[in-house]
């Protein structure tokens, strides 16, 4: 069985490729969670995978909530991989994935040793936080070149899983990990993750009420839209790239941005 979350797609459509590649069973992290679905039956040798993005070079909230109350009945020693998109690089998310699942003491074999993903990797995607100044959609072309070297590596990976390897890290850290995501990872999700910058620009809005369609945990009603402020936005932007006419705001920043979710022009497969 393979988890995973997505926001604008990149993820959904790796997380897709590699199930169809070895016929795992694919299963939406917030899909789950509204089920509250947290408990799994493991068959003998079956694979445990996770996919997500790099939030602010850090698990998201919403995958490390999840983790924290999964029960996988049968676990003992299965083979368990994890993979992260992100834009150019993680920092150390996988670190601090690995870390959390330690955590669940449900997620414990027999003689006490806690699930872990064994074999981890990083997929560079086309870039979708654009709210900070030096942070914009990738341009067309190198958006192509992009996907098409994360194809190719998906091919790869998909031989690792397939055959169960064990120890493999093929992660893009960057220059200085431990200060992505411990320092301006850490201020970053505790501070930046909040749906209370978003904004609508009334006039423009067509009410065709995409953005509470699109949205992962169910945190915008109405049209035009009203951002619940609950506490759990995750802060992947799919209202703001989602939307058909711009419409969406996240502070002034975003009103210069570009938008990005994945085959949005429809040349993306």
């Amino acid at each position: 069985m393979i988890f995973y979350f997505t926001g604008t797609g990149n993820t959904r459509w790796v997380a897709k490729t590699i199930a169809e590649a070895i016929g795992e069973e694919l299963l939406y992290i917030p899909q789950l969670i509204k089920e509250q679905r947290y408990q799994f039956e493991l068959q003998e040798k079956e694979r445990i995978g996770f996919c997500f993005p790099t939030h602010g070079w850090q698990p998201p909230r919403i995958v490390r909530a999840f983790i924290s109350r999964l029960v996988l009945k049968g676990y003992q020693s299965h083979f368990c991989w994890a993979l992260t998109t992100c834009g150019d690089n993680m920092g150390e998310a996988m670190t601090i994935f690995n870390k959390e699942l330690a955590k669940n003491v449900a997620l414990h074999a027999d003689d006490g040793s806690p699930l872990q993903a064994e074999s981890v990797f990083s997929v560079i995607m086309p870039e979708s936080y654009v709210c900070l100044p030096f942070m914009k959609t990738d341009p067309i072309d190198k958006e192509r070149r992009k996907i098409e070297h994360a194809r190719q590596q998906l091919q790869h990976i998909t031989g690792i899983i397939k055959d169960s390897k064990r120890g493999i890290e093929e992660l893009e850290k960057g220059g200085t990990p431990r200060l992505y995501s411990y320092v301006i990872g850490a201020y970053f999700n505790q501070k930046m993750v909040t749906d209370k910058k978003f904004t609508v620009d009334e006039d423009v809005c067509t009410r065709c009420g995409k953005c509470s369609k699109v949205c992962p945990v169910d945190n915008i009603a109405g049209t035009p839209p009203t951002w619940l402020h609950n506490g759990q936005c995750t802060c992947c932007l799919a209202c703001y790239h989602y939307c058909p006419v711009h419409a969406i705001n996240y502070g002034s920043i975003t009103r210069k941005r570009d938008q990005y979710y994945f085959n949005r022009r429809g040349d993306q497969k």
